[in-house]
């Protein structure tokens, strides 16, 4: 289906939205799986959404802006590569690694252009602030936001707008005489969020909480099997008795969640007990000392 008008609006206002919910807002709509859940409403497959918001969600999971680095936009590219992969009937797995990565890439130029143009603004409130102008710092400070939200919005809709033809060609090549290379490019997708676990661990303090680690892997390994054999039940219950509806799915994720509050809780409990006992030490051992005034 071709993507209509009011869905290249709405998505190119979601562009310019979620950078400004990054830098100041904070509302977490401004993470790819929002942004998958967004443009799936928009254009009516909630499901390809999530598929490309949460791939690209682990793919990103360590990658951080320090210094004021400029870093891929996973949100840019999951919302074009949602938005052709429903509009072009693209497979999503396909749509991550042909359009949301290489566009990701792609917009960390438009974010150093961004943060390039911004500081004009920032040179002005320097200048406001030494002639206490307050009225101009908040002006200004407004103003400084319209450079960064066009920095997301107007590639999302010169895309959006003119680029399904292109995206069109490379699809059908892509299924055609380039089916290897889509096949590929399927793979790579599917893989992608292995790379996001991998950065992720990079940065974690793996070693200090290995056994962590493992208790995690083995429950998730064991709950996931235990609940899949149980829904598997639950469906041949469900073809004899048509009554029967099992709600077995999200059974897993529910129970590893809750072991892992559990021992989350529990590290808590112990940091804040540990300064407790460590002052209470530190008084038991000064009332036994001898002040010079006593002597």
């Amino acid at each position: 289906m071709a993507i209509q008008w009011w869905q290249i609006l709405l998505l190119t206002l979601y562009a310019g939205y979620q950078i400004l919910d990054e830098l100041q807002i904070y509302s977490a709509f401004s993470q790819p799986v929002f942004a998958g859940l967004v443009t799936g409403l928009v254009m009516g497959d909630v499901t390809a959404g999530l598929i490309i918001g949460g791939s690209m969600q682990l793919t990103i999971l360590g990658v951080g802006t320090f210094g004021g680095a400029s870093r891929i936009d996973a949100n840019s590219g999951t919302v074009l590569a949602t938005a052709f992969s429903v509009g072009l009937g693209m497979n999503p797995e396909q749509a991550i690694a042909a359009i949301a990565v290489p566009v990701a890439s792609l917009m960390i130029q438009m974010d150093i252009l961004g943060r390039f143009t911004n500081t004009f603004f920032a040179h002005r409130i320097d200048s406001n602030i030494e002639a206490m102008n307050y009225k101009g710092i908040e002006r200004n400070f407004l103003l400084g936001a319209v450079p960064w939200a066009l920095s997301r919005a107007l590639p999302v809709f010169f895309a959006l707008s003119f680029g399904g033809g292109f995206v069109d060609n490379v699809v059908g090549y892509l299924n055609t005489d380039l089916k290897w290379l889509g096949d590929g490019l399927s793979v790579a997708g599917a893989v992608l969020p292995a790379v996001g676990f991998a950065i992720l661990l990079r940065y974690l303090p793996v070693k200090k909480h290995l056994a962590y680690l493992i208790l995690g892997f083995v429950l998730t390994a064991l709950l996931t099997t235990v609940f899949g054999n149980i829904q598997l039940l639950g469906g041949a219950v469900a073809g004899v008795a048509k009554d029967f509806a099992p709600a077995f799915t999200n059974l897993p994720m529910l129970a590893i969640a809750l072991i892992g509050f559990a021992l989350a809780l529990n590290e808590y409990k112990k940091s804040i007990a540990q300064p407790a006992v460590v002052k209470d030490r530190s008084q038991e051992t000064n009332e036994g000392e001898i002040e010079d005034d006593e002597i």
